[in-house]
């Protein structure tokens, strides 16, 4: 009996230290705490707050995995205008997860995101139009979204960016853009970008890696990587 006292007190202690604080319950691994108070702002259509409760499905954080209501509450906060929530219903919408696969409707949904300069849905647009799925296949517009990505600092961007220029796809060969934007994916443990800037190295020249290397230091401390209740990164690279 003495422990359940403990343990009660417990509750109700970290339901105090955690009111009017989701972000801070979910983050210390109370998601219960932080979903009782989600649920409360998301019936109000807090887009921020439906967001959370879509990802918290999505990923099973605090409830079981459920692509149905992940994609029920992602689209109704993509609705109210929340960016990476928009991102995230393009992605469900591309893999077919909780919803009928729609090309067309990932599309719609991850160009919203991606005018708001949001770094997963540009990334995967940028998949799309690459691919030639849901759109006429683009690959100089592929790469202006991943460089646009790219300088938000999305390493996934970086790598697709410098495989692209190493390659001359959608923008002109440039050995030393290459090893910029490939240096940079690799110091976040890009496999596949070190991979491939370990062959764009041995071409170039001593001038070539000169600059490279002073692009590199003018850019390391430009770039930031993405936060928020983003979900996934569904597409393959």
């Amino acid at each position: 009996m003495k422990l359940d006292a403990k343990k009660t007190q417990a509750v109700k202690t970290q339901a105090t230290q955690f009111e009017g604080d989701p972000v801070g319950a979910y983050k210390a691994g109370h998601f219960d705490l932080a979903l009782a108070q989600w649920r409360v702002r998301g019936e109000g259509d807090d887009p921020e707050a439906t967001a959370w409760i879509g990802s918290c499905y999505a990923n099973g954080d605090g409830v079981d995995v459920d692509n149905v209501q992940a994609f029920e509450w992602y689209r109704r906060s993509a609705e109210l205008g929340h960016v990476p929530a928009q991102a995230n219903l393009g992605a469900f919408y591309f893999m077919g997860r909780g919803v009928a696969k729609d090309a067309a409707e990932a599309v719609r949904w991850l160009a919203l995101a991606a005018e708001a300069d949001d770094q997963n849905g540009m990334f995967n647009l940028a998949h799309l139009y690459a691919q030639g799925t849901g759109v006429a296949q683009d690959l100089a517009r592929s790469a202006t979204l991943y460089r646009r990505a790219s300088e938000l600092g999305h390493y996934p961007s970086q790598s697709r960016l410098g495989y692209m220029y190493a390659h001359g796809e959608g923008v002109a060969k440039d050995r030393v853009e290459a090893y910029l934007w490939l240096t940079l994916a690799a110091q976040h443990g890009i496999g596949t970008a070190l991979n491939e800037l370990e062959g764009v190295v041995r071409e170039m020249s001593g001038e070539e890696k000169a600059r490279g290397a002073g692009l590199f230091e003018q850019w390391r401390f430009k770039t930031r990587s993405a936060a928020g209740p983003t979900a996934l990164y569904p597409l393959p690279s």
